[in-house]
């Protein structure tokens, strides 16, 4: 059961929390893929779409696990490899990537999400805790929160208890003090209640809950979470 009165600050996904992320990602691959079309043109040939690309991402990701936790230096090394198996330069990966970043903070919030952050902005210190490469400040959202924790700055990600434990200190409270409102079961609600905080699960899609460990509070949408928390 959730207990409001030990709550002194709320950690937030961002991805598919307060935006959903896939149409935001698959735009922004197209994007990049017509942008390289245009000035890399061997490059989008030899990867015919961004599903292509994507492909080459994944395969980045297996090779280098050292980036897992940073999407920033994933995503550019990708291009730069595409870029040079093509023979195009790649040098071009740097401003390919800016085309790209451009358009993945080009988001579409949830109905809730803006009124329910305003509203717990007023309450309680609020942190952003994400794995991806989403910048709150360039997404006008930078007011509303106390404090931002990403991985590709702590060097570490979710589910690892320290990044939690970071969102924490950014705020000025003990792990046992937050609560962490996200989406994943896995990453988000496990994952903080390994760390010590309470977890509230925004379950958009009406999904059964999968594991053993249930979080203290189950929401539809974050105006629910606002409802909960009085």
């Amino acid at each position: 059961m959730l207990k409001p009165e030990h709550i002194k600050a709320i950690s937030l996904d961002l991805d598919d929390t307060l935006w959903p992320i896939w149409p935001t990602i698959e735009r922004a691959e197209r994007l990049l893929h017509d942008w390289l079309a245009t000035h890399a043109p061997r490059t989008a040939t030899l990867y015919p779409g961004p599903q292509a690309l994507r492909g080459i991402r994944d395969t980045v990701e297996r090779q280098r696990p050292d980036l897992a936790h940073d999407m920033t230096a994933l995503r550019r090394e990708s291009i730069r490899l595409a870029l040079s198996q093509a023979g195009d330069d790649p040098q071009l990966a740097g401003p390919a990537f800016d085309v790209f970043i451009a358009e993945r903070h080009n988001v579409s919030f949830f109905p809730d999400a803006l009124p329910a952050l305003a509203s717990l902005a007023a309450r309680y210190p609020l942190v952003s805790l994400t794995n991806g490469n989403a910048d709150i400040a360039r997404m006008g959202l930078a007011p509303f929160f106390a404090g931002s924790v990403a991985a590709l700055q702590a060097g570490f990600s979710k589910p690892d208890p320290r990044i939690f434990h970071l969102a924490a200190e950014a705020v000025g409270v003990q792990p046992h003090e937050v609560l962490h409102v996200g989406d994943d079961t896995h990453l988000d609600v496990l994952a903080a209640r390994n760390a010590g905080m309470q977890a509230a699960w925004v379950n958009r899609k009406q999904a059964p809950w999968p594991h053993p460990e249930r979080p203290q509070l189950e929401v539809a949408h974050l105006g629910e979470l606002v409802e909960a928390l009085g």
